[in-house]
């Protein structure tokens, strides 16, 4: 319908299909979009933290967790959000395993994995803790929403950004100018 009427559009969708990425890059040629996992202002500041400790850390040998924590009802598992921040630090810290929970006797960590896990209770509307961890220390950044109105300040801050765009495809790191 956007593209149709050459109206801008906000995009928050995670787990789309690799068609439906496809279609949203060709559609960007045409309006602008802004496409983010989250549109929580600070998730996405977190994620910039995120990139900056993981490029400091590349060379540390440092070990990576990912924890999340939503609402019962939250289908996905982990959350989109989650693997959009396992993905910024993988380009950073050349990591590519990633492993889903642990549970029984795994072993030693392997070198290069980045652990996710998910815990879905109550009402919670979203909480993302990155660890860090290296032999003596330990880095923990965390970000928390404590109700959904973060998610619509930002999508609102999206779409105001977006109106005064150029067709293209844009996403958060743009609309906070980092």
């Amino acid at each position: 319908i956007c593209l149709a009427r050459r109206v801008p559009l906000v995009v928050a969708t995670t787990g789309l299909s690799p068609e439906q990425i496809e279609q949203i890059r060709r559609a960007a040629a045409t309006i602008p979009i802004v496409w983010a996992p989250s549109m929580s202002l600070a998730v996405n500041l977190t994620m910039k933290l995120a990139e900056q400790a993981a490029k400091a850390l590349a060379d540390k040998d440092a070990d990576v967790e990912i924890i999340e924590r939503h609402h019962r009802f939250k289908e996905d598992a982990p959350s989109g959000t989650a693997l959009k921040f396992g993905q910024i630090i993988a380009a950073q810290m050349g990591q590519t395993a990633a492993v889903h929970g642990r549970q029984g006797r795994p072993g030693p960590r392997p070198h290069g994995e980045i652990g996710y896990h998910a815990v879905r209770v109550g009402d919670n509307p979203g909480e993302h803790t990155i660890i860090f961890g290296m032999l003596g220390e330990t880095i923990e950044l965390t970000v928390r929403a404590s109700n959904r109105d973060c998610y619509a300040v930002g999508a609102l801050a999206a779409a105001k950004f977006v109106a005064k765009q150029s067709p293209g495809l844009y996403n958060m790191n743009d609309v906070l100018g980092l």
